[in-house]
């Protein structure tokens, strides 16, 4: 059955809210905060709501000799710039592995919290109210319950990071599938609900619970247990579970990796709400409050937070590294992983940098398997991928297969804003005569639906990728300006490792067929025009 026509009114309010939730801002802003006008009004908080910027200038971070190197045994010298940014992590390939469904992830997960002894950190969007989540939880109390038995060993600690709008949605949601938990162990469990501080004053009285979310959220996606953890794009719900098809790598006794990442969760925990054993929230003492406070304090005192996360983990490094030079065994030692960190609301934004590095560093040869459950690249990385030398493979989902698809509302339309901002890509591809360099597929699965985000990096010549991205990002506008995410750079060296990402790509490109203009001619590729009229806004918000 074909949706109701959107109404004139209801076409306004959408493409013009975000105006209005600005002037909104800026009226709340003097009536809640009057006591604190040091920094003048919010208003440029929803800047990123009405468009996206031009891309600006690309830093530059180049070292001599970090580029045009070909073949694996250049692999250090090629990407050790990101090591002059981020922390760079040195681990056996033999160690990572790669996860290939949403059962094999949701089965690891739960063995692992299990046996986990010293600690359990997840933190993702939300956690569902289902049965297969009640397993989860279920899991947790098990292993809280053996902590407390264990009279040599009872310090299992376990830390969940949520996003307060999404995990705070409806009468029952993550909060109350936690409490019991909470209630029960309340020395050894946190819950943290992290809010946005683009969310305040008399936007967040006026949008409603469905849609506050999309202002901002806490994206990131990591699961771990004692020395172990997984980076992957997935929610804790039941579809992730089942027919949801992303991404997932377990990275296997990693004791310094794990504990860069405990460390990270438990900064954003920090400055997040704190769950009370009531179902009340508060904020630790010293904290500024997310959208009580001033907003550029929160962002001030959260970047230096986080920062100090990042920094703390480079300095050991340099100590870590003479180390390890001494180990008979450190040529196993053949994986970096680099943590690449987006929170843009709070100024850090070491994702973006380099991501746009290594798109810059796609050279004539080399081709990038890249791929996004919403085909929504911005306008800096579109860029940059029509004037690369490389060959890009883009991957997206089909309507069908889009999470979006058979919604109710004006949601239901999302896959087809979606079919339109692919259309004017391929369409822009075909202008500039880039269709042999630059293809987009989609992804067809019955009954299931696709989640996936990453690329993969093949150098010229080679015929196994030896650089992954894998978490959080979609490389949209909000990955890029409105969401806390994290994903990992993983370069490596070993043989065995670069044919495991190889057929994982094969796996997800095997399920697709390539877009031609002949695509967008189909029945169902049929997009209506107020569809069109608000693609720019469901770009900025979904």
């Amino acid at each position: 059955m074909m949706a109701a026509p959107m109404s004139w009114r209801r076409l306004v309010y959408s493409v013009y809210s975000p105006a209005l939730t600005g002037v909104f801002t800026r009226i709340s802003d003097r009536f809640f905060r009057k006591r604190d006008r040091r920094r003048g009004s919010s208003v440029l908080l929803l800047a990123p709501l009405l468009a996206e910027a031009d891309p600006s200038p690309l830093t530059d971070f180049r070292t001599p000799g970090s580029t045009g190197a070909q073949g694996t045994d250049s692999l250090h010298a090629r990407f050790r710039w990101m090591a002059e940014h981020v922390p760079a992590f040195r681990v056996p390939g033999s160690q990572v592995h790669i996860l290939a469904s949403p059962d094999q992830f949701y089965q690891e997960m739960k063995a692992r919290i299990k046996t986990a002894k010293k600690r359990v950190v997840m933190a993702s969007l939300y956690l569902g109210t289902g049965p297969l989540e009640q397993g989860l939880v279920d899991s947790m109390q098990e292993a809280l319950a053996c902590s407390e038995e264990d009279k040599v060993n009872p310090d299992l600690q376990v830390s969940v990071l949520l996003d307060y709008t999404r995990g705070s949605r409806g009468e029952s949601n993550s909060r109350t599938m936690l409490l019991p938990l909470l209630q029960r162990y309340s020395g050894q469990m946190r819950v943290s609900l992290y809010h946005t501080p683009d969310l305040r004053g008399m936007l967040r009285l006026l949008v409603p619970e469905r849609f506050n979310e999309t202002i901002g959220v806490q994206h990131i996606k990591v699961y771990l247990f004692d020395d172990d953890l997984i980076i992957s794009g997935a929610n804790l719900s039941d579809s992730y579970f089942t027919n949801r098809q992303d991404r997932y790598v377990l990275l296997r006794n990693c004791g310094d990796v794990a504990d860069f990442f405990s460390d990270l969760v438990a900064a954003v925990g920090d400055v997040s709400l704190q769950l009370q054993p009531d179902n009340s929230v508060s904020m630790m003492d010293g904290m500024v409050h997310p959208y009580r406070g001033n907003r550029e304090d929160f962002s001030a005192s959260a970047r230096q937070h986080i920062m100090e996360v990042l920094n703390t983990a480079r300095t050991r490094q340099h100590v870590s590294e003479s180390q390890r030079l001494e180990k008979e065994d450190s040529r196993k030692e053949d994986t970096w992983v680099f943590p690449l960190i987006q929170m843009k609301p709070l100024g850090i934004q070491l994702d973006e940098q380099i991501t746009k590095r290594l798109l810059t560093d796609a050279d004539c040869g080399a081709t990038v398997f890249l791929t996004s459950g919403y085909f929504n690249l911005t306008k800096a990385y579109m860029s940059l991928v029509l004037r690369a030398g490389a060959d890009y493979r883009i991957l997206t989902a089909a309507p069908e297969v889009n999470g979006f698809f058979g919604a109710k509302g004006i949601a239901g339309e999302i896959p087809a804003a979606y079919v339109h901002i692919a259309r004017q890509f391929h369409s822009k591809v075909s202008q500039l005569r880039q269709q042999d360099r630059v293809r987009l597929h989609e992804y067809h699965r019955a009954q299931w639906t696709f989640h996936a985000k990453g690329l993969w990096y093949y150098l010229r010549g080679q015929v196994r990728p030896c650089l992954t991205l894998i978490g959080s990002p979609n490389f949209g506008y909000r990955s890029v300006h409105r969401d806390l995410e994290v994903q990992i750079a993983i370069v490596t060296e070993n043989q065995e490792l670069q044919a495991k990402l190889h057929e994982e790509q094969e796996r997800l490109y095997q399920r697709s067929t390539e877009v031609s203009s002949s695509t967008f001619q189909q029945p169902d590729r049929h997009v209506k025009l107020w569809v069109k009229l608000i693609t720019p806004f469901i770009k900025n918000f979904f």
